[in-house]
């Protein structure tokens, strides 16, 4: 006797008497009472050992990624679904909001899913703080830097942020400009934007320029939309700006739209700077100046780290991959006669 035979016999489908046999909801008292009369005349007995197993079984690997817009994660989630291919994995992939607790859901897919490992991308660490020791699986961070956690479970593989930013800085500051704008992520809640403005500020005091940040940073989401608003507070904050440094490319997309909506110039009157290195700056007017990532090293890597603790209870890791300049069309030499 199996449950479809139950089914059979009672009249309802198997979804309604799997329902039944395990108290779960949406089972009228009539259709319960003629399930229990079938599998008392039968004798039936679930068999839970089946459902134990299916619990057991781990189902791949899940990919966890906040905010949608970022087309650094779209590049590196490509490339990450095709590697985890190649390794014989399943491949789950989750979108989740800004303002989300990425470690709360991880959570849920633990219990839901049961994976094997998990890579976040985007992500807040005072999360990863107060909840990771919630997860008993092998993790990494990509693109953010985790090594003052102390997690036996948690790697992580990110750029160098803090020198790559001074590193753009210094760039706009070696082409004579001195009042640069910082469009920035929101350094208290993404550990990479607040190291980026830790390298900003390094770069002003090496050259004894004064950085004031309530005048020169406005915070925003990495998004095009965001970079676009961003600027124009920036443009309200600091009328005097020579030069904007974008904490990401797409956030440099939106600026320099908003500056040419004001009538300003890229680069004749402002020189733009962005990061990440996308693929699509290639093809913009002007080009963009910018600081690439390196994203298919910091995806294989980080799946190598992965796999490596999940098949070989590996120790976690924590890498810094190097980063280097594109240069483009939006930065130009200052020079005062010229604005």
């Amino acid at each position: 006797m199996t449950i479809k035979d139950i089914a059979k016999e009672a009249g309802y489908s198997v979804g309604t008497v799997s329902r039944a046999l395990n108290n779960q909801s949406g089972v009228s008292e009539k259709a319960k009472e003629r399930i229990m009369e079938v599998v008392e005349k039968y004798h039936f007995q679930l068999n839970t050992n089946a459902k134990h197993l299916k619990q057991q079984i781990r189902s791949g690997i899940a990919v966890l990624i906040k905010g949608a817009q970022n087309l650094l994660f779209a590049y590196i989630v490509e490339q990450l679904q095709g590697l985890i291919k190649q390794r014989g994995f399943e491949c789950t992939v989750y979108y989740l909001k800004e303002d989300e607790n990425e470690v709360e859901h991880a959570v849920q897919i633990c219990q839901r899913r049961n994976p094997q490992g998990i890579l976040f991308l985007g992500s807040d660490l005072n999360h990863f703080r107060e909840d990771f020791s919630k997860i008993r699986i092998p993790c990494v961070l990509v693109t953010n830097y985790a090594g003052g956690l102390d997690y036996p479970l948690l790697s992580s593989v990110s750029s160098d942020d803090r020198s790559a930013a001074r590193f753009a800085v210094e760039h706009l500051i070696l082409a004579g400009h001195t009042r640069i704008g910082i469009l920035g992520g929101k350094r208290h809640t993404s550990y990479p934007a607040d190291r980026r403005l830790e390298g900003c500020a390094l770069a002003f005091a090496k050259h004894e320029i004064l950085f004031e940040p309530e005048r020169q940073l406005v915070e925003s989401y990495f998004s095009i939309e965001d970079g676009y608003r961003a600027m124009e507070r920036l443009l309200l904050q600091m009328n005097d700006l020579t030069a904007v440094f974008a904490m990401s490319d797409v956030m440099a997309i939106g600026a320099i739209r908003a500056l040419a909506d004001h009538g300003i110039r890229v680069p004749e009157d402002v020189s733009v700077m962005g990061f990440d290195g996308l693929d699509l700056v290639d093809y913009l007017l002007p080009r963009l100046t910018t600081i690439r990532q390196h994203r298919e090293k910091i995806a294989s890597r980080s799946l190598e780290i992965l796999v490596d603790s999940i098949c070989n209870q590996a120790p976690a890791v924590h890498e810094l991959e190097p980063v280097h300049l594109i240069p483009g069309e939006t930065v130009r030499r200052y020079s005062p006669e010229g604005r």
